[in-house]
């Protein structure tokens, strides 16, 4: 029998199963096929990429503010909802300006199950079991990936509204399941007893919010070009552009668990600055090499590192200010992470409307994760022991 803590980690992972992997990275590998099929111009298609980045960073923003206002079992619902409603309604061909603020709405209530649902899981996890929850819960984003990786080649041939409504009654279909565990369990243990710090607002949190934002700058090239570069950049299909971003879902599935364990035998803070180098690396080898092998390890780890990161930085917020402000500060490192996503987003496609060039983008999200990984070391409390 499945423990109260592993449903609801499961429970976890069908909310960014839903909100993140389908409902925010599903239009990786739909991007081409927008642009084949004209539904998209180029440009509109790397804006409508970036327009969605926009809607989580305001639904990162607004979830501490909504949680304080509709409890989080409902509003978890009410988002899971919204995600699918709004993905079957982009199956109607009407356009950029119609897209748009259906695309803008699933970001948002993906922003509010990153901040608003997580937190909520993670609180009744006992201390020992943390990192491999986070796991659980951080693998819905690569299982979604998968999904859409390979739901939109499938569907490609019966055309583009086919593959939306197909992930909208996908969606729906997740949120139908796990409807029931959002009441919660009362047989869950209690969230352990943390005294609340006197500052929230540390120099060690400082350092990640700067690090967690700065990494959005390589996370945007592989989750909004990495499709369209294999399919339309090296002229090798859809099919093999959706292969690859399986090869990504299949690395962000794995990625959680794989940090999770890292993150108890290491600890957060070595882990984290692993992962960052690791990722830097995995997208820079693009600027040198374009072999299959290259470009599937390249996806593969990088997909991997992309929620994994997410799964490091949560737990080390925990063990930086406790449970009682975690879900305070964890907003905040959604936010800007969100928030430089969506603007980097603006000006990565602005950039490839200019330019064309793969390789520009791919330099600037190794060099963005470098950064980042150096001020990733100085991410220290003082109080806490060096080892």
């Amino acid at each position: 029998m499945i423990s109260p803590v592993i449903r609801n980690a499961l429970a976890g992972l069908g909310a960014l199963l839903l909100g993140l992997g389908i409902g925010r990275f599903g239009y990786t590998p739909l991007m081409p096929v927008l642009i084949e099929q004209n539904w998209l111009s180029v440009g509109d298609a790397g804006y409508l990429g970036a327009t969605n980045l926009f809607g989580y960073v305001f639904g990162s923003l607004f979830a501490a503010t909504l949680a304080r206002l509709v409890p989080v079992p409902l509003l978890t619902r009410i988002s899971m909802v919204t995600v699918g409603v709004s993905l079957v309604a982009c199956a109607l061909p009407w356009g950029f300006v119609w897209f748009a603020p259906w695309r803008f709405l699933a970001g948002f209530t993906g922003g509010l199950l990153m901040v608003g649902a997580i937190p909520l899981v993670l609180s009744r996890a006992p201390l020992n079991q943390r990192g491999r929850s986070n796991g659980i819960i951080f693998t819905g984003v690569g299982s979604g990936i998968i999904v859409s990786g390979a739901l939109v080649p499938a569907l490609a041939g019966f055309g583009v509204s086919a593959i939306w409504a197909g992930m909208g009654l996908l969606a729906l279909l997740i949120a139908a399941l796990t409807w029931k565990q959002w009441d919660g369990d009362i047989t869950l243990p209690p969230p352990p007893a943390e005294a609340a710090p006197a500052r929230v607002f540390t120099l060690p949190v400082a350092l990640l919010l700067a690090a967690y934002t700065i990494d959005s700058a390589g996370f945007v090239p592989h989750t909004v070009f990495l499709a369209d570069y294999v399919a339309r950049g090296l002229e090798r299909g859809v099919a093999a552009g959706g292969l690859v971003w399986v090869l990504f879902g299949i690395g962000a599935l794995c990625g959680p668990l794989l940090v999770g364990f890292a993150a108890e035998w290491f600890g957060f803070y070595r882990s984290i600055i692993g992962v960052l180098a690791i990722k830097s690396a995995a997208i820079a080898i693009l600027l040198v090499s374009q072999h299959p092998v290259t470009l599937a390890v390249s996806a593969i780890v990088v997909g991997a590192m992309t929620p994994g990161i997410s799964a490091l930085v949560s737990g080390r917020v925990a063990e930086l200010v406790g449970f009682g402000a975690h879900r305070q500060v964890w907003g905040w490192l959604t936010a800007g992470f969100a928030g430089a996503s969506a603007g980097v987003g603006y000006l990565f496609s602005w950039l490839f409307d200019q330019t064309h060039s793969y390789n520009l983008l791919f330099a600037l999200g190794a060099s963005g994760i470098f950064i980042a990984m150096l001020l990733t070391v100085f991410v220290r409390n003082p109080a806490e022991k060096s080892t």
